[in-house]
């Protein structure tokens, strides 16, 4: 019997953060994207701390217009200008064992566009 959805993502989120580990000289963008949401969190994993996040739940990002793929793109755009404000230039991508894909791929570029490097 195959793996469930859930536990294949799973599976593939643990191999993930095998690799890439967040420290204070370069942090992790955290990726979670739910059916409605996406949400991103710039993290040091060594002092187990958020640095910088932002959401499509965001007060100023909740009121735009647009596609799901247009909304991932500003968040993106948001999560880099905080990490920007808290002195940070380079992250480790943690696609969080979703597929580089859509709403994913979406906001690793407006990252980029925000000035991050991965």
């Amino acid at each position: 019997m195959g793996l469930s959805k859930t536990q294949r993502r799973e599976r593939i989120q643990k191999r993930i953060r095998k690799i890439s580990f967040g420290t204070a000289a370069r942090p992790r963008l955290s990726v979670y994207r739910s059916n409605k949401e996406i949400y991103a969190q710039v993290i040091d994993d060594t002092k187990g701390e958020t640095l910088a996040s932002a959401s499509s739940r965001d007060k100023e990002l909740s009121k735009s217009k647009g596609t799901k793929m247009e909304i991932a793109a500003q968040v993106g755009k948001a999560v880099a200008e905080k990490a920007k404000k808290a002195g940070i230039d380079a992250v480790a991508f943690d696609r969080g064992g979703n597929l580089y894909h859509g709403r994913v791929k979406s906001l690793a570029e407006g990252a980029r566009e925000g000035g991050l490097k991965f």
